[in-house]
């Protein structure tokens, strides 16, 4: 290599390596940090900037260098819990400035590095959420089933409901039968016979496996039938059944 190339690359590679060997944080420390995350109670799903960590509480996360981060932990039956991290100074960085070497501060600067966060984190949710959800519900009710070991055991169960079907002209033969979207909850149910129109009754839903919180997903379907004419069918949303105290129609016969 000629005199002259060498006093080209020589100093080139000379602070290329300063450049390197400079960025102090930055190769100590790297550009993420491992933090240990815990929460009260434990079972907690941590986010960070908004990105699911996979892990639940106790565990330990990587999180970017920067000079602010936002947690997110996530508990069923307690509110989201929000909290922000700042980074401190990351003293490594002093490497650079003591020796006023400016690239590596820079790099430093760029990659995160400049910063650290404490160790661990902790939150705290505090006070769960009340189990009531819904203000039309009696507080302690939402989640009690009716049971035919236990009848009479809940409000729901106690509810008299209005039945109330009629039609033109009268002499139908009414069958009604159950349809839940929620079958590990509430079965869906054959037929059964009620009688025929007019029909008028008050009773409770003695539907097994039923709540407040699942009656959304349970209908009821009501059958007519009379010789001569055509078959109807209609269906009610048991809750809204619960919630106007009734479940009635009238059903207008369409000869065959």
């Amino acid at each position: 290599m000629s005199n002259s190339m060498n006093r080209i690359v020589k100093p080139l590679l000379f602070v290329m390596a300063v450049i390197a060997i400079s960025s102090c944080a930055t190769m100590f420390s790297g550009k993420t940090q491992n933090v240990k995350v815990s929460s009260y109670p434990d079972g907690a799903r941590v986010f960070v900037d908004g990105k699911d960590q996979g892990v639940i509480t106790p565990a330990e996360v990587k999180i970017r260098r920067k000079r602010k981060v936002e947690l997110a932990f996530q508990k069923e039956g307690y509110p989201v819990g929000r909290m922000q991290e700042k980074g401190k100074f990351n003293p490594t960085t002093c490497v650079n400035l003591l020796g006023f070497i400016v690239p590596g501060t820079l790099i430093d600067w760029g990659t995160g590095s400049i910063y650290k966060y404490s160790n661990s984190i902790h939150y705290n949710f505090g006070q769960p959420v009340e189990e009531q959800k819904d203000p039309t519900i009696t507080k302690g009710e939402s989640s009690k089933a009716v049971s035919r070991d236990n009848p009479g055991g809940t409000d729901l169960e106690r509810t008299i409901i209005r039945w109330f079907f009629d039609s033109e002209p009268r002499g139908a033969r009414l069958f009604w039968r159950v349809i839940s979207s929620v079958p590990a909850e509430v079965k869906n149910t054959n037929e059964s016979y009620l009688g025929t129109t007019p029909y008028e009754e008050t009773r409770s839903f003695n539907i097994l496996g039923l709540t407040y919180e699942n009656s959304r997903d349970v209908t009821v379907e009501i059958k007519l039938t009379r010789p001569g004419y055509m078959e109807q069918v209609k269906r009610f949303n048991v809750r809204q059944a619960i919630d106007q105290q009734e479940i009635s129609s009238f059903f207008d016969l369409v000869a065959k």
